[in-house]
């Protein structure tokens, strides 16, 4: 698998607010879109993401975001050293990804930025 890069993941409260202040950190503009009832907005390795406590909690649990070239060669690699596929492949606004638990329990979701 070719690991592009990783995102982290930060849940907020106030979006707008959080994304001004991200903006201006990494001095990139936020693509935002919806995952369920999150908002989110991707600035630079930074997802930030505001919505109910009950589907936010959920997405805690994933480490990071790690960016591949294609999620289908993940899947067979992650498989291979015993990871438990927990969603996906799923195709997303920005590609196709997979959540996956490693043999060590660590969560982490895999993207690529290929059409469904």
């Amino acid at each position: 698998m070719n690991i592009l890069g990783t995102s982290l993941r930060v849940c907020v409260a106030d979006l707008e607010a959080a994304i001004a202040v991200y903006e201006r950190l990494t001095g990139e503009e936020a693509l935002r879109f919806r995952r369920g009832g999150v908002a989110v907005a991707a600035v630079g390795c930074f997802f930030l993401m505001s919505g109910p406590e009950a589907e936010l909690s959920v997405l805690r649990k994933i480490t990071a975001t790690v960016a591949v070239t294609d999620v289908d060669e993940a899947l067979t690699d992650l498989q291979a050293v015993g990871a438990d596929i927990i969603a996906g492949p799923l195709p997303t606004p920005i590609g196709r990804n997979l959540v996956a638990r490693h043999p060590d329990g660590s969560v982490f979701e895999y993207v690529d930025r290929r059409p469904g």
